[in-house]
């Protein structure tokens, strides 16, 4: 396979980070270096809960469409296996015969249930468990479900049933049927059966792999409909009970396996939960618990990644026991005991391989350095919301501290921050305005003089606001000195309200409206006093071009910010109402130095190194 199993596109992408929380191996990372998340192949299961939660439609999974269009213009045999998840997903489509008809004129050659396949399997799981051993095994129909044991309970291997899946049995019956040169293609409800059937070569072989999805795109690219086509009927072997397949019991159904609660040596757990459960208990508790599990990763296949969205478990359910019992009413028995017995000696056997993605365990002082920094270091605070998608704070701190995921993703945390941060802010401003009135009244001999500093100022700091290009300027202590409404802009909707509070965000401490790979570019020009020139920094979904550049050394740094998606400002417009606030006001702002201190120099040396920027940018 080309291209991975499961991907995301990164211009969809809102970063929502649903597909984060969601996925059930942590598989989907955030790294340092980008806000879009990504899907790490090796560790994904092909479970596809990313996609469902995904309403942007940013996550995608591996097109089969242009391969099947290419085998089907081939010289070779082409033979469709439809999984018995149809009467589930075309519940739009009349008649099962139609739809049979509507696969062979897109050129396929036959058209088989794999219902056939189910009941081979079937029969297999029977002889296993009717001569037990004393292990208890995992029922290996499921492909997510396979790839979890594999690659996350790697021992748990030899637990798995050494049995294929419906598939890929009935892949081995229409090669011994129309020969090895014949090429298959399955079609169903599942993207992981993609990987799963590339584990596969002779006559186990599956060419290719589509989902309902996929075949409705090509009906209507084939301008397929059933309203034009005929009857036509499955090819034979046909399946028996196996047509309940899609539902989570329906093996056990076909397998005629006793299901009586008090007699049953099996136990079912469908859904990603239950499986995830189940399989923890097993592994746990296996010889108290004394079952098999059959397990499936969906509520049974009737509810698979690859069919259509929004789809109902038990409306689904019905449409297959109804199909099921439609098909059965005048069922041939007689024909089907044959073709078992003509197919017995196929060889359905398989093996397993540990692909153990388990990360280590990182040390303990970074785990407890992480629960600090998110505020769970204590038991009091150790919630455990879930809302993050772990199970635990401390789960949740592992996979910071291993670097494939951050802190801001524990919401209560950010919340938290959050709200203190506007807290302290009220509250710093409740200070200042005292502040500010205690000077008034102790220096209202020098109230005019201080009103002509302040129209100065407010005349410079008027046009900084009115210049479209964001400019922030900060101390060492990465607290804002000054600041346009370009740069609250470009934050976002929660400077905007801190904005409303403290005008400027003034006294505002950077850390805590940049992320972390941004405001250390601060931090760096403050300590090496080199400037950082045209960077190109990533902020929600804006892609910004920063310039950083030191105004007074180790003390005070500048900084210009562009929006990419804005139009740029020119740059003689811009260079021409500085320097004519300079001109204006200089000699006023020498007048009144000796109570300004350095207020002057400051002003003058902020604005021209602005000029400076602007003119070394371009």
């Amino acid at each position: 396979m080309h291209t991975p199993l499961v991907f995301i596109n990164d211009d969809d992408c809102k970063v929502c980070y649903a597909c984060v929380r969601v996925c059930p191996v942590k598989a989907i990372e955030l790294r340092p270096s980008g806000d879009i998340p990504f899907i790490n192949p090796d560790k994904c299961i092909g479970c596809g809960s990313c996609l469902e939660v995904c309403h942007p439609g940013a996550i995608l999974y591996y097109d089969s469409k242009p391969a099947i269009i290419e085998l089907l213009k081939s010289e070779s045999k082409v033979v469709a296996l439809i999984d018995p998840s149809i009467s589930a997903e075309f519940d739009d489509i009349t008649d099962y015969r139609k739809f049979v008809k509507m696969i062979l004129e897109m050129g396929f050659d036959y058209v088989h249930d794999v219902s056939f396949g189910v009941d081979l399997v079937a029969k297999e799981y029977n002889d296993l468990i009717s001569n037990f051993l004393g292990k208890y095994y995992i029922f290996a129909n499921c492909p997510p479900i396979v790839s979890l044991v594999e690659k996350y309970f790697p021992q748990l291997i030899d637990n798995l049933a050494p049995i294929v899946n419906p598939m890929v049995a009935n892949a081995k019956v229409v090669r011994e049927l129309y020969g090895n040169d014949v090429k298959v293609a399955f079609i169903g409800p599942c993207i992981g059966a993609k990987e799963e059937a590339e584990r596969f070569d002779g006559n186990s072989k599956v060419d290719v792999v589509l989902t309902f999805t996929e075949l409705r795109q090509l009906f209507d690219e084939y301008n397929i409909k059933e309203s034009t086509i005929e009857f036509s009927d499955f090819n034979e072997p046909r399946g028996y009970k196996g047509s309940l397949y899609p539902i989570s019991t329906g093996i056990l159904q076909a397998s005629g396996i006793n299901q009586d609660l008090l007699n049953s040596p099996i136990m079912t757990a469908a859904s990603k939960d239950k499986a995830l459960s189940a399989i923890t208990q097993f592994e746990q508790g296996i010889d108290y618990i004394s079952k098999h599990f059959n397990m499936f990763y969906c509520h049974g296949c009737i509810m698979g990644p690859g069919m259509k969205p929004g789809g109902k478990k038990y409306n689904r359910q019905t449409s297959v026991t109804n199909y099921t019992a439609k098909r059965l009413k005048d069922f041939n028995m007689a024909r089907w005991n044959n073709d078992l017995k003509l197919y017995q000696h196929l060889d359905l056997k398989r093996e397993f391989k540990a692909n153990d993605q388990r990360l280590s365990a990182p040390p303990e002082e970074k785990v407890e350095e992480v629960l600090k920094i998110i505020g769970k270091d204590s038991i009091e605070e150790n919630l455990g919301c879930k809302a993050c998608g772990y199970e635990s704070c401390r789960d949740f701190a592992i996979d910071v501290a291993n670097g494939i995921t951050r802190p801001d993703m524990c919401i209560m945390h950010s919340l938290k921050s959050k709200q203190e941060y506007i807290k302290s802010l009220k509250l710093t401003n409740d200070k200042l305005a005292k502040t500010q009135q205690a000077l008034q009244n102790s220096e209202k001999r020098a109230l005019a003089e201080k009103q002509l500093a302040q129209d100065a100022l407010e005349t410079t700091q008027t046009m900084l606001h009115k210049l479209p290009t964001a400019v922030v300027i900060v101390d060492e202590n990465l607290k804002i000195v000054g600041s346009n409404e370009s740069f609250v802009t470009i934050l976002g909707e929660d400077a905007a309200e801190i904005n409303e509070i403290i005008p400027g965000l003034l006294g505002a401490d950077l850390k805590t409206l940049l992320p972390v790979q941004f405001y250390k570019l601060f931090a760096y020009v403050i300590s090496s006093n080199d400037d950082v020139i045209g960077r190109d920094v990533h902020l929600n979904d804006k892609l910004l071009n920063v310039t950083i550049f030191g105004i007074k050394k180790n003390k005070i740094v500048g900084a210009v910010i562009r929006d990419m998606h804005m139009p740029e400002v020119r740059k003689e417009e811009v260079i021409n109402r500085v320097t004519e606030v300079i001109e204006q006001n200089l000699d006023l702002v020498q007048q009144i130095a000796f109570l300004l201190g350095e207020g002057a120099a400051k002003t003058e040396k902020m604005l021209n190194s602005i000029i400076e920027s602007h003119k070394s940018k371009d």
